[in-house]
């Protein structure tokens, strides 16, 4: 059904979220970077999605480095959340500022139907979590930025993400994570993880909800959710993996459009037009326009 006649499920995003947690689910979450791939994602099955900030940025034609503005990003977790009428955890980056600045995030993101925030311990302008050369405020600051983060929310749940691993080590990772964990927050994701042995040490001592990002071509071992489970992480994210495979998908397609002047070898590997329109609900907003019609009124 549309989202136009939907009128919801009666429950927020973040408690639905948080029940999912609380159920003891192990929830594998892909990441989606239009509203249609959100629809997709829905329809196969998934329970949570997430928007990811690098998935967001290319599809800008920008790098993951914090270029995108708060007011850009509420609107399109808006659309993704209001097209598929899912729970996402959101990538929220630095927070757009300090403390103070994490509090209007959090609250415009909630409004916008997050159903979880995601803040990060980096200094902008940013890098990807598993590339070198990354700096980090201190840990103080960033506590403090989560505990600005948990004051603002009505029932959104907060992720706080350290990517100090890289930088100090272990320890100093352990550290803000309990830290964070003090602070209120009510998910915890360690960033770039280097082995099993990483992520169960880590989840050990921090203790809670753990979140492990499953993305390619870094430096986490490519692990299963069933294994991450094992590991002590209840959520496994895929920020970036959709993104990947449709863009090189589509360079496919187009160089041999290019090549050929044809798209008929890739018929059978396309959505057909009904496909397109039975996922997008066509028929639901016909049926919307014939009921504000004024001649087919008695």
């Amino acid at each position: 059904m549309t989202w136009m006649l939907e009128s919801g499920s009666g429950q927020s995003h973040g408690a639905r979220l948080r029940a999912l947690i609380e159920g003891g689910e192990t929830l594998s979450v892909p990441g989606v970077y239009n509203p249609l791939s959100a629809m997709i994602a829905r329809r196969v099955g998934f329970d949570v999605l997430y928007f990811s900030g690098a998935a967001f940025s290319a599809s800008l034609g920008i790098p993951d480095i914090g270029l995108f503005t708060l007011d850009e990003l509420t609107q399109a977790v808006r659309w993704m959340v209001r097209a598929s009428d899912m729970p996402f955890i959101v990538d929220a980056d630095t927070g757009f500022g300090e403390a103070l600045n994490v509090v209007r995030t959090v609250k415009d993101l909630e409004d916008a139907g997050a159903a979880a925030i995601q803040i990060e311990d980096q200094v902008l302008p940013k890098r990807c979590g598993h590339l070198d050369g990354k700096t980090v405020i201190s840990a103080e600051a960033f506590a403090e930025k989560i505990a600005a983060a948990t004051g603002a929310r009505k029932d959104t749940l907060i992720v706080a993400r350290t990517d100090v691993r890289a930088i100090e080590g272990m320890d100093s990772a352990i550290n803000r994570g309990v830290m964070c964990r003090e602070a209120g927050a009510d998910i915890i994701f360690p960033e770039a993880m280097q082995s099993e042995e990483e992520f169960r040490t880590y989840a050990d001592a921090v203790g809670g909800p753990m979140l492990a990002n499953m993305t390619e071509f870094g430096k986490t071992p490519y692990l299963s959710a069933d294994r991450f489970r094992e590991l002590g992480y209840q959520i496994i994210i895929f920020p970036v993996t959709t993104l990947r495979v449709a863009n090189k998908i589509t360079e496919e397609l187009l160089t041999d459009i290019k090549n050929k002047g044809t798209q008929v070898d890739w018929l059978d590997r396309m959505q057909t037009r009904r496909e397109l329109y039975d996922l997008i609900d066509y028929e639901g907003y016909q049926a919307i326009d014939s009921e504000l019609s004024f001649e087919k009124r008695p």
